[in-house]
């Protein structure tokens, strides 16, 4: 895939939307455990503090006493990051073995009786600690005395907690945004399926295969789809209109050519030979240029519009073969008909007739007495090949380049191989001309490639006498 398909840039934004995604339920899972950790921690203190609350009291002195101190052992543990203290407002604290010689730094605000206040505030050693605090009032001889009882734990617990869950959710999203990229993948690859169903069905219509896109499509296509279908509709209504036109000009051009031809022969019979022989020349050239355009134009419309098509060529190779030989010139030679039983070629069968007719014919023109048509290997080429003198591979080259003329040299007709030419580029087939192995000429024709060849086919004469 290219920076212009359409999967990369669905693949890619759906890759991306993933990821932001991903990165915002990450975050907020991190924040909802770490408010989920510290809410946890809240209600253990609140725990703690009511133990406390519950074994605080006031002897006949007034001192503080805690008959039952609370149980965790963290409490025992000297900076362990669980830590409780009591005081009065007459300056006496008690506190957990676990604040060593130090204490909790309370905030000087007042609170109501009974209410109970959670914040954040520095413990031993500079950490950063959730307190739980609550006011009492104890009575001592019948004096009220205000106790002050604080729980508070280290919040590093909760910061290592978040860590933790924090790199296990990266793993967890990591492999869910694994599966959701393939996911997109698979989606992106299913929604775009109608599109290679129609790249093949314009490819169906332009081999002429078929004629029309398929209807059976999606919603969102249909309409591309009759679309076109009207354009193609449209093409062939305009190719049989040229067609059409291409034959009134043919029609509208013989009266002419007939009375050149008549005043020719007048002018010979009054021994103007040289006038003659020169309107004959340029009647003849028109004519064979009419054919040549009439030949394109039908050809032109069968194959890029037509119905879909194919001819088995062992019989038509047959008839042609049958044709020729009561000619003079396929009466001299050996014709053999080496092609495959069930070979079919998705040509029309009249299309076909015209290239095999020309290169069989043209083989037994300068055949010295024999002509091969073969099938290869694959099947899916033909070959006609002759005996005769061939060509010298300096005149092949010469055949390969852009350009070159059919009928500089004169002679025959000069535009066999130039109709079988427009006919093979009208299928997308090509023709290829070597030495044969029995010394003559080698003509194969065979499917174009998908990547054009550097040197595109021109025919030329061929040799001293080929001119077709």
């Amino acid at each position: 895939m290219n920076r212009h398909s359409l999967r990369l840039r669905l693949v890619a934004g759906g890759i991306v939307a993933i990821l932001i995604a991903l990165a915002i339920a990450g975050g907020a899972l991190v924040v909802l455990f770490e408010r989920h950790v510290s809410r946890t921690l809240a209600q253990d203190l609140d725990v703690h503090l009511k133990q406390l609350l519950a074994n605080i009291d006031v002897d006949a002195q007034g001192k503080l006493v805690l008959t039952h101190p609370p149980v965790d052992p963290r409490f025992a543990e000297p900076l362990s990051g669980l830590y409780w203290q009591v005081g009065d407002d007459h300056g006496q604290l008690l506190r957990s073995r676990s604040l060593w010689d130090s204490a909790v730094e309370l905030p000087a605000d007042r609170l109501s009786p009974g209410e109970t206040h959670e914040h954040e505030a520095t413990g031993p050693g500079g950490q950063r600690v959730l307190v739980a605090e609550r006011v009492v009032t104890l009575s001592a001889e019948g004096r009220p005395v205000s106790v002050r009882l604080a729980v508070a734990e280290d919040l590093a617990r909760v910061s290592e907690a978040s860590s933790a869950f924090a790199k296990d959710l990266s793993i967890a999203l990591v492999l869910l945004g694994c599966v959701l990229a393939l996911a997109t993948w698979v989606q992106v690859g299913v929604g775009l399926r109608p599109l290679g169903a129609l790249r093949r069905g314009v490819a169906d219509v332009r081999a002429g295969r078929t004629r029309h896109l398929p209807s059976s499509v999606p919603t969102e296509v249909h309409p591309l789809v009759e679309e076109v279908n009207a354009l193609i509709d449209a093409q062939e209504h305009e190719i049989e209109r040229s067609r059409g036109r291409a034959a009134d000009l043919a029609h509208g051009l013989k009266t002419p050519l007939a009375a050149l031809a008549a005043d020719a022969s007048r002018l010979r019979e009054r021994g103007e030979r040289d006038i003659a022989r020169d309107i004959d020349a340029v009647g003849e050239a028109m004519g064979r240029h009419v054919n040549r355009e009439l030949a394109r134009a039908r050809v032109r419309g069968r194959a890029r519009g037509g119905a879909a098509t194919s001819a088995s060529v062992k019989p038509l190779v047959g008839s042609i073969i049958a044709t020729l030989a009561r000619t003079p010139e396929g009466a001299r030679v050996r014709f053999e008909n080496f092609t495959a039983d069930d070979l079919c070629i998705p040509f029309d069968r009249t299309d076909l007739a015209e290239v095999l007719g020309n290169l069989i014919e043209n083989a037994a023109r300068h055949a010295a007495g024999c002509v091969r048509i073969t099938t290869d290997r694959n099947g899916s080429s033909l070959v006609v090949e002759d005996d005769g003198e061939g060509i010298e591979s300096t005149h092949l080259s010469r055949v390969l380049e852009r350009g070159a003329r059919l009928d500089e040299r004169g002679g025959a007709a000069g535009l066999g191989l130039a109709i079988v030419q427009d006919v093979l580029d009208a299928y997308e087939w090509r023709l290829e001309l070597s030495k044969s192995e029995l010394g003559g000429l080698k003509a194969t024709i065979a499917p174009r490639p998908a990547v054009p060849s550097a040197m595109p086919f021109r025919p030329i004469s061929l040799n001293k006498s080929r001119t077709d």
